[in-house]
């Protein structure tokens, strides 16, 4: 049975989140039309270390989107056993040596709450996960999670668009900057510079750090965090780690064609200059030190080279939980904007057209909502 009250949805914004819900629409007979400023995944989701878990401590509400996300990874992984993009070989995670360890902590925590958990001693590791050179290990050990894995955001919003435009939906990219078009109350479509205009019954703002900003324009505030993030991409080498690793200097994961894809915050901060047109300077030196870290952390501490660099804004919000749905001053306005987009990259979009599709709010999205900013 079709219950859908609107016939077509325009999206801003081809990166994770806009396409899986230009899916889960375009899979309900919608007419959808994404509009983006240059190439799918040209954003946030291009340089995602795209770390699939739900470790640590958070709200009951955000933890169980995420394992909700998690589940529909594996659904997705099931269909697709070849997919060299999509994988769950754990997570491996330790803390800084000193007061501030809080690894038996969170393993306590995440046993608690059913989050399938090893903690493991430094010389314990090499037989549960490869990869890692143990030296590297804080005297507190580590945290194993199995269930953890990774995705390769660009090659899965690809794999996504083939069954987007298969069922009809509309890919409109380097379009430059876009608005939403508010008339009487309601969103009606979506205008880009060039001034051509792309109506349809509701809109999904969904372009990563750019939506607080954006959603301003309208009068709506959404509490924002965002920090710069700085994501490298190795050289293909033959190394034989498999789970991500989430150290106190580096974080490491497996990527397609035998490359490591690094980040770290730290690194963001001393390596990236903004200048004043909004630019990036990257420290290459920086870049280097990350590289070293990573080698670190690394059984037989290979040598690491770049074959990319992306830097740009990590969405994260004020509060740093998700802010998902439609704005109540704004009718058939919705919004997607969250840290964690490969995490909740499916389950999104899926609850998201829900949303937009029947005119009805799911109630895993209701700690989410975006009025939440507007006391502030």
């Amino acid at each position: 049975m079709n219950d859908n009250i609107i016939s077509s949805t325009a999206i801003i914004g081809a990166g994770i989140f806009g396409v899986s819900t230009g899916l889960q629409l375009a899979r309900r007979g919608i007419r959808v039309t994404i509009i983006n400023d240059g190439p799918p995944a040209n954003g946030a989701s291009g340089r995602s270390l795209s770390w699939l878990n739900s470790a640590r401590m958070r709200s009951r509400p955000y933890h169980l989107l995420r394992m909700a996300g998690i589940d529909r990874y594996r659904t997705l992984a099931a269909r697709n056993p070849d997919a060299d993009w999509l994988r769950f070989e754990g997570g491996l995670t330790w803390d800084a040596e000193g007061e501030g360890n809080e690894i038996v902590r969170a393993f306590d925590y995440e046993t608690s709450i059913g989050y399938d958990a090893r903690h493991l001693s430094a010389d314990q590791i090499a037989s549960v996960t490869p990869g890692v050179d143990a030296r590297s290990v804080t005297s507190p050990g580590a945290i194993f999670n199995p269930g953890e894995g990774w995705v390769d955001l660009p090659r899965l919003i690809g794999h996504l668009l083939e069954e987007f435009l298969t069922l009809g939906g509309v890919l409109i990219t380097d379009q430059g900057k876009a608005r939403v078009v508010i008339e009487g109350g309601r969103a009606i479509g979506v205008e880009t510079t060039s001034g051509t205009r792309f109506k349809a019954d509701s809109v999904l703002l969904a372009t990563g750090p750019a939506v607080p900003e954006m959603a301003a324009h309208s009068g709506q505030t959404i509490g924002d965090g965002t920090p710069i993030a700085l994501l490298v991409q190795t050289k293909r080498l033959d190394h034989p780690l498999k789970a991500v690793l989430n150290t106190p200097r580096v974080a490491v994961r497996p990527a397609p064609y035998g490359t490591l894809s690094l980040d770290a915050d730290w690194a963001a901060d001393q390596g990236v200059k903004i200048n004043p047109d909004g630019s990036y300077e990257i420290d290459h030196s920086v870049v280097a030190a990350l590289l070293e870290e990573a080698s670190k952390v690394l059984e037989g501490n290979p040598k690491l080279e770049v074959a990319s660099v992306g830097v740009g804004g990590k969405p994260i919000p004020a509060d740093g939980e998700p802010v998902l749905g439609a704005f109540k001053a704004i009718a058939g306005y919705h919004v997607a904007f969250s840290h964690s987009g490969a995490t909740l990259g499916l389950i999104v979009g899926e609850l998201q057209a829900f949303e937009i599709a029947t005119g009805r709010e799911h109630p895993m999205l209701a700690s989410f909502r975006p009025e939440r900013f507007a006391a502030h």
